[in-house]
């Protein structure tokens, strides 16, 4: 059932973007798109280094990094359209989305990730949030954060975790695995931005704990996917540790590669303390591949608390890394389809538009 006909999204990235957040974006509009919830969505996006594509009734603006051009921009859009449900996904955008929604009578929601959320707002920041109709967030510990410092109702925030496609699932790991050279390594995986504000996800960790699991008998080796400008570091890091031989950096990949390499990793790992979900925590068990993270923050929805990945504390890593490579291969299978029931597009699209329609029921 339709219960909005226009909406506007301020975002930072989305159709054309990379990382998690873009993801989100994408499969939340697309989700409401495709199922009716709204007549049409208008994207208006901060960055868009990729070629765009949108689905059917969604139209995405070209971006506009510039701050001043991009508040005339989503102030133009707001009132050619008559938008009556301004989407913000950051909440960097929420004193905008505010604004918009209180000059149109628009309804407001505001998406809530990881770290930008979890410290108090600024006073613009906290006001707009108070106001919006609905608070979406990634996580159980997200949203514990935005109660602690913004005074709203309980009820207008919801959690909707990250999804994962379909297309990520169990596959053949031998070709790639010979054509690297990698048959009879044990292979370590980890993918995200490699960002010096988010030295959080843990590369570090996962590279100072190599020399421990080599000399417990691990014949390791650490693929990292992704880009950043804390590259040369990690590379720095690698060799001066004598590891460049086992530390190899892929960079940026396409999505099918992406999917042969989580399938061809014993363990993909993630010892990260800022993770406001975690998307490729999802697209690695269910492309059948374990997973391993900390036992904090939004990791642990992730990993259904130990119940799809496991969950370690922040101590001991080289410790944890030894038994998950100790242990038996589980059945890859058995754990994609778990993860599928639990995170996948059915039941991210039946909770978004469950999640967008109580805003519009009568009060």
């Amino acid at each position: 059932m339709t219960t909005a006909c226009a909406m506007l999204a301020l975002v930072t990235d989305a159709f054309g973007g990379r990382g998690g957040i873009a993801q989100y974006n994408r499969d939340l509009l697309g989700a409401l798109a495709g199922a009716g919830a709204v007549c049409s969505i208008t994207v208006l996006p901060r960055h868009a280094p990729d070629p765009v594509a949108t689905p059917a009734g969604i139209t995405q603006h070209p971006p506009r990094r510039d701050r001043v051009r991009y508040v005339v921009a989503a102030l133009r859009a707001a009132f050619a359209k008559r938008a009556d449900l301004i989407f913000c996904g950051h909440l960097y955008m929420a004193p905008l989305g505010a604004l918009i929604a209180r000059l149109t009578g628009a309804k407001l929601i505001v998406q809530m990730h990881g770290i930008e959320a979890w410290p108090p707002a600024s006073h613009l920041q906290r006001t707009a949030v108070e106001t919006a109709d609905l608070v979406l967030c990634v996580s159980r510990f997200t949203r514990a954060s935005v109660l602690g410092w913004a005074a709203i109702a309980p009820e207008r925030l919801v959690v909707l975790p990250n999804t994962v496609g379909s297309e990520f699932a169990p596959g053949d790991r031998s070709a790639l695995q010979a054509a690297w050279g990698l048959q009879d390594k044990r292979v370590l995986l980890t993918v995200g931005r490699m960002d010096p504000r988010e030295r959080y996800k843990g590369h570090e960790q996962v590279i100072a704990a190599i020399p421990q699991l080599v000399a417990a008998g691990h014949d390791v080796v650490y693929l990292v996917v992704g880009e950043g400008d804390d590259l040369k570091c990690l590379e720095a890091s690698a060799g001066q540790a004598g590891l460049a031989d086992r530390v190899l950096f892929l960079g940026s990949v396409d999505k099918p590669r992406l999917i042969d390499i989580y399938r061809m990793a014993d363990l993909f790992v993630m010892p990260s303390t800022g993770e406001g979900f975690g998307i490729a925590f999802l697209e690695a068990m269910a492309s059948g591949t374990p997973a391993l993270g900390l036992d904090v923050a939004g990791a642990r929805d992730a990993l259904a608390d130990g119940e799809l990945g496991t969950c370690v504390a922040e101590t001991g890593l080289a410790g944890a890394l030894a038994r998950a490579l100790n242990s038996p291969n589980g059945d890859g299978e058995v754990l994609a389809r778990a993860v599928q029931a639990r995170f996948g597009r059915q039941n991210f699209n039946r909770g978004a538009c469950a999640a967008v329609a109580r805003i519009f029921e009568p009060s």
